[in-house]
């Protein structure tokens, strides 16, 4: 596993925006009767914001939700050096998402952009890596947007999928600061596997033909296009509960991390089972363990942001905190980050 240590670099605000229309899993038409029930209690999803018609976009997400940042934390446009995008949503193939967004915020010509092709681990993903170019102090200022519309990567008839997955666009600023305590990364890819979680058909590979545009029986209340994305359920599963925990001890371990001392311990909202699973395997307090899946479903990138804007936004506002998140999932790739913060700008929840 690679170890990675950032210095001088703080967090000065996180951000969120969700999509108003809200679909409930009691009311969709993909369940036999009493599955529906039987999905809530061992996901722990009930909703999902969505977009439910495709005319918003993660970057329409992401753009509100940063919007809002800075507007609370009062940044000049001109300061901003640095812009990432981390998604699955692209808005095209071609050219990259971030260039788009420098444009949309009004951000200087000088402003280097990057995209980031991430899903589940994408924001511990994102923050090390504009991190790594910010800790330089060529850079003082960057934003880290991280945002998808996951519902439209999925078939709408898939029983398997569309329980799960909810949109959300977030946003997080970051600042050269020689006083910032330390940021401590790990990470680990598992590419070997990366048929676990996959939309096959759109890429260069697999360019998109009519065929791949069809609607398939898979069995009972699962149909899917090939261009829709599969995932093997019980592989994921398996994957989390065996990384996660790993990756987290293994921070801990070459950090000298205590974690009984941490405030909140956030992980990638994937599903309520497998997540207690593995708050139980590091003994970490339910208190301790924040949840926005009920509300927002799987996120994607978006979700541990989305949770600390949701859940526990007050604490970040006001307190200075001890934080340690994993997240884990499409790759197959994981990362674990430990990070401190102060009084960060949290502003509540936008929804449009």
């Amino acid at each position: 596993m690679a170890n990675i240590l950032i210095k001088n670099v703080s967090i000065r605000g996180i951000s969120a925006c969700v999509p108003k229309h809200i679909e409930s899993n009691l009311d969709i038409p993909v369940f036999n009767e009493g599955e529906a029930e039987r999905v809530i209690a061992q996901t722990g999803i009930r909703q999902k914001h969505t977009v439910s018609d495709g005319s918003m976009l993660a970057s329409d997400l992401c753009v509100v939700a940063c919007e809002k940042l800075l507007a609370d934390l009062n940044w000049e446009l001109d300061s901003i050096e640095l812009l990432g995008f981390v998604s699955l949503s692209h808005d095209y193939q071609e050219p990259p998402t971030a260039c788009i967004l420098q444009d949309r915020l009004g951000l200087s010509e000088n402003c280097m952009t990057i995209d980031m092709n991430q899903g589940c681990s994408g924001w511990v993903n994102g923050l090390c890596t504009l991190s790594s170019l910010v800790m330089t102090g060529n850079v003082k200022r960057a934003l880290l947007l991280n945002g998808d519309t996951s519902s439209l990567l999925n078939s709408p008839y898939d029983k398997e999928a569309r329980p799960l997955f909810g949109d959300a666009g977030v946003a997080t600023a970051i600042e050269y600061d020689e006083s910032a305590s330390d940021m401590k990364f790990n990470f680990g890819t598992r590419g070997k596997d990366f048929t676990a979680i996959l939309r096959k058909y759109g890429g260069m590979r697999y360019p998109i033909t009519e065929e791949s545009l069809q609607f398939k029986q898979i069995a009972e209340h699962i149909i899917r296009r090939d261009k829709d994305c599969t995932m093997d359920g019980m592989g994921v599963f398996a994957f989390g509960m065996s990384t996660a925990p790993k990756s987290v001890k293994a921070l801990c371990e070459t950090y000298d991390i205590d974690l009984e001392g941490i405030d909140y311990f956030l992980m990638h909202q994937a599903n309520q089972y497998m997540n207690e699973k593995i708050r139980k395997k590091l003994k970490v307090p339910v208190e301790k363990s924040p949840y926005s899946l009920g509300e927002y479903g799987n996120t994607s990138s978006a979700s541990i942001p989305l949770t600390i804007v949701t859940q526990c936004r007050e604490d970040y506002a006001s307190k200075k905190l001890k934080n340690l998140a994993t997240a884990f999932g499409v790759g197959l790739a994981w990362g674990s980050v430990y990070f401190e913060t102060n009084k960060i700008v949290c502003p509540e929840l936008v929804e449009i």
